[in-house]
């Protein structure tokens, strides 16, 4: 059955908190949903004009914060309130910290955040690419030394609702599974 417009439904969809600084040191973050690992060490978002771009042009940083079921609330408002009128940190009562590795803020209530160097940065096609420098992980999403998705909780955005939806459990093994048909 063919379903009417050409909305997207293409899922999953990060709710991916990016973190940059102002000229001033203010920090600043938006929430985007186009995005994706492009390579080891590589993270793309597709962006249109944000005061989170211009930061990014100026710091030549950013971090990307992971959405969770958790941060649900304050994630939701990075995405609808603007940073050019509001200090949304400041009145979402987060807390930050600079990144050791890059120019960009570091969100205490994300769990996951990477830290980035603007690779590059197209205004026109809206297409950003970051080197990941280092990876900031609170122990209590740790299993073994590693990210546990389960322990995360991460939400991704529901485009044909307009919903967020939590990451669920484990339902097979990769590079195993499909052994038994080959």
């Amino acid at each position: 059955m063919e379903f009417a417009g050409n909305k997207s439904v293409i899922t999953p969809e990060g709710v991916f908190i990016i973190g940059t600084y102002d000229e001033n040191g203010i920090p600043n973050a938006m929430n985007a949903a186009w995005g994706m690992q492009s390579d080891m060490g590589e993270i793309t978002l597709m962006l249109a004009r944000h005061k989170t771009t211009e930061n990014f042009e100026k710091t030549g940083a950013f971090t990307v914060a992971f959405g969770t079921v958790d941060t649900m609330v304050i994630s939701d408002y990075f995405g609808v309130e603007t940073g050019r009128k509001v200090n949304k940190i400041e009145k979402a009562g987060c807390h930050v910290h600079r990144s050791a590795h890059v120019n960009a803020p570091i969100i205490e209530e994300y769990p996951l955040t990477l830290e980035c160097k603007v690779k590059s940065w197209d205004a026109e096609t809206g297409y950003l690419i970051g080197e990941i420098v280092a990876s900031q992980a609170d122990e209590s999403i740790l299993t073994d030394g590693k990210v546990d998705l389960g322990k995360l909780k991460p939400i991704i955005f529901d485009p044909s609702f307009n919903v967020y939806r939590v990451v669920g459990e484990a339902v097979g093994n990769a590079f195993r599974d499909g052994l038994q048909l080959k």
